[in-house]
Formats: C-alpha cells, sequence, structure tokens
C-alpha cells in the first residue's frame, strides 16, 4: 500500500480539524493507506516538507482532535499558478519522497480551485498522483454542498453573541443603536443567521446592494419607534458598484481578495453624522466566529467528521480524484437528514453561493421563513466536550509540536 497526505488551507473554523480527525479514523478503521501524513500549514508547508506522522493517533487524541478549533496543522493562503508549474512538480516530487499517492486538501473556495488545478495538471501530465477536497468555511459559500462545515458552529455562536448583547445593551433606557458585524466577504449567510435569535432589527447583507437612504430611513424609523435599533452586518456589505462599505479595506488576502473589517464601524460613523441616533457601539465578531469551539454544533461537527471518512471511503476507488465530498439536505418524516455526495472539484471553485435574493426582506428588515427553516437544523445540539480544568481540552498543534 501507499501512503496519504491531508492538510488544512484558508481560515479555520470551529470543526475544521473534526473533518482531519475522520480522514485519521477511517484509515485506523479501514487501512487503505500504510501511513497518514499532515502537511504542515497547507501547500505552503508541504513544498518545504514539513510532514507530521498522524496514522496511530490515539482514539483519545482523535475526539479531543475533533473539538479542537483553528488549524491543528497549521493553514495557508498560498496560491498556485495555473500558468507556471514549478509548484506542481515540487509537490510531486516530495509526494513520492514518502510514497504518497492521494492528498486531501481541507478548505474552502481557494482550496478546492487548487484540488482543481493538481488533479487537471496531474491529468493532462500522466501523473499518477490523486487529489480530493473535503469543505470548509463560515461563510458557507461554497457551491453544490447544501452549507460547509465550520458555519453551522460560527452561526450558533454568532446567535449566542446576539442574545446576551441585546440583553445587556437593553438594560438602559438611552437611545442607543448597536451594530454587530460578521465575516461574510461574498456571502451574507453567517450574518443572516442571526435573525433566529427574533432580536435582530435590521440585516446588511453583500446580497443587496447597499443603499444609504433606504437604510437610513429605516435605522430612524426603528429608533422613533423603539429608542433602538440593533443592526447585524456582514463584513462584505457593499454599494452597487461593488465597492465595500468597510472603512478597513487593504489590498488582498494573497489570493486577490480584498481584506475586509470596518463595515460596522461606517455604519456606524452615518448613523452619528445623519443625528439620528446619540450613541452607537460597535461589537465586531471577527475570528471568534470560527475558533469558538464551547458553541459547536453537534449537527456541524458530526458532518465534519463524517465528512472525512467519506472522501477517505470514497478515495479507496483508484479512479476517485479531482473530486470534493459534500453535503446534501433530505427531509425525512419532517426532520433535517444528511445525505453525503461527491462532485467535480471544478463545480466548487471559482463561484460563490449567495443567499438567495428572495429570502431576503426589502429595507434589511430580515429573512424570510425558508432562511430560517434553511439554517434552525443545523444549528441544533451540543456536542459533548471532554474538558481541561474549566475550559474544553484541545490537541497541541501538530504545526507547533
Amino acid at each position: 500500500m501507499k501512503n496519504c497526505l491531508v492538510a488544512q488551507s484558508g481560515g479555520p473554523t470551529t470543526v475544521i480539524n473534526a473533518s482531519l480527525a475522520g480522514v485519521v479514523r477511517a484509515n485506523q478503521l479501514n487501512p487503505v493507506y500504510d501511513t497518514v501524513f499532515g502537511g504542515l500549514n497547507g501547500i505552503e508547508g508541504i513544498l518545504e516538507d514539513r510532514l507530521y506522522d498522524l496514522t496511530n493517533m490515539t482514539e483519545f487524541e482523535n475526539r479531543v482532535l475533533r473539538q479542537t478549533p483553528s488549524s491543528a496543522l497549521g493553514s495557508c493562503r498560498y496560491k498556485l499558478k495555473r500558468t507556471d508549474d514549478t509548484d506542481y512538480r515540487k509537490l510531486v516530487a516530495i509526494m513520492d519522497k514518502h510514497d504518497i499517492e492521494i492528498m486531501f486538501y481541507i478548505g474552502g473556495n481557494d482550496s478546492m480551485d487548487t484540488v482543481d488545478a493538481l488533479s487537471q495538471w496531474a491529468k493532462e501530465n500522466n501523473i499518477n498522483k490523486r487529489f480530493v477536497g473535503i469543505p470548509k468555511t463560515v461563510d458557507n459559500d461554497l457551491m453544490v454542498t447544501d452549507h460547509c462545515p465550520g458555519f453551522a458552529s460560527g452561526a450558533k455562536f454568532a446567535n449566542y453573541v446576539v442574545n446576551a448583547t441585546w440583553l445587556d445593551y437593553h438594560v438602559y433606557t438611552r437611545a442607543e443603536v448597536f451594530i454587530l458585524e460578521t465575516m461574510g466577504r461574498d456571502a451574507g449567510w453567517l450574518a443572516g443567521s442571526t435573525v433566529c435569535t427574533g432580536k435582530v432589527d435590521l440585516v446588511v447583507l453583500p446580497e443587496v446592494a447597499f443603499d444609504k437612504k433606504v437604510f437610513l430611513a429605516q435605522v430612524k424609523k426603528c429608533m422613533d419607534e423603539k429608542g433602538k435599533c440593533y443592526i447585524v452586518t456582514s463584513e462584505g456589505a457593499q454599494f452597487a458598484d461593488g465597492t465595500y462599505i468597510a472603512a478597513g479595506e487593504a489590498a488582498n488576502d494573497g489570493f486577490g481578495h480584498a481584506v475586509l473589517g470596518g463595515a460596522g464601524e461606517t455604519l456606524k460613523r452615518m448613523i452619528l453624522e445623519a443625528g439620528i441616533a446619540p450613541r452607537a457601539k460597535v461589537q465586531d465578531l471577527s475570528s471568534a466566529a470560527r475558533s469558538s469551539n464551547f458553541a459547536q454544533s453537534l449537527v456541524d461537527v458530526t458532518e465534519a467528521f463524517e465528512l472525512g471518512i467519506s472522501a477517505h471511503s470514497r478515495s479507496a476507488n483508484p479512479t476517485f480524484t479531482g473530486h470534493v465530498v459534500a453535503v446534501q439536505r433530505e427531509m425525512r418524516d419532517g426532520k433535517y437528514n444528511a445525505k453525503f455526495i461527491a462532485g467535480p472539484a471544478e463545480n466548487f471553485a471559482n463561484h460563490v453561493k449567495h443567499v438567495p435574493t428572495e429570502w431576503i426582506l426589502d429595507g434589511y428588515q430580515g429573512l424570510t421563513q425558508e432562511f430560517h427553516d434553511y439554517v434552525n437544523p443545523l444549528m441544533a445540539g451540543e456536542p459533548t466536550l471532554i474538558m481541561d480544568g474549566n475550559i474544553p481540552a484541545t490537541v497541541i498543534p501538530y504545526h507547533q509540536r
């Protein structure tokens, strides 16, 4: 038998390590490969021959790994160029050195593009290496899959924060606006999920071109009626011409994407300058939504683990390459159920799954019942966490050992 390689890329999530644990555990139960190598810091680390042997991980460590947030193998934002195969050949040389037949890549949109690029190049050059994608992203913006591992736990945490901050901000009688900013560069799934609390007044999403006049009118209406207004905005909210409203926009993140931050502060400034409210406070969830394992969704962590198992199991077929495993939604007796599928990586990469505009109410008033029905089952349940004193136990990251 040959060996396999698994690595992680892009932004972490609360459950990204559950998919890693799934690959390792599946090979322990059905040893398709002699050795399971972990690639440290994604493609970037693999090209430096930085690998870690995960094959004989104990069951206890595997369980702790599933509940460990962030990327235990380390991550990267390293883009392979389709016009220059220098890195491709170097990667294959590393794989040959360690007798690695297949690479599993856990990541988001750009990572699935990497899977697609590598598999197409290998096919075109008659190179006997395989590449398989396992999805993750709190943004929930990958096509084909019904939802992405990491989103549901991020949404659950965002709902916790909305509930807590809404209660805190309502203790005073003073007129005030509260603005919560979430991740979501191109899609508003995470920001939109907060409507499930029933406490959000206005939601600003990337899917709807931002209209300052309409927005301020809605804030004023809310303030006139209640003396309070709770607003949630996605970091990727943008004007009709495609420019982000975020005050903290920077050049790019290595993949040509804008580095965002500051949408909440921009809205605050608009409101205060318009004289609609005397006070406004901004809370930025930032990376907390993708690293708070105490708010894991049981559905989310279970599906992330099972997607790792699915990728490994399908790879027993020697023709399985250039594909990404995914989740389809089934309803059985009116209850949510997950079905695991796989499809060509090219169908996942370089596309964005937006919140359907027909689910978005006019005037930033929230989302329809269809959206609630989509999100709520995904946030269900809480895993039983292994504790280390008074906090959830985590593994020592492999890239730090």
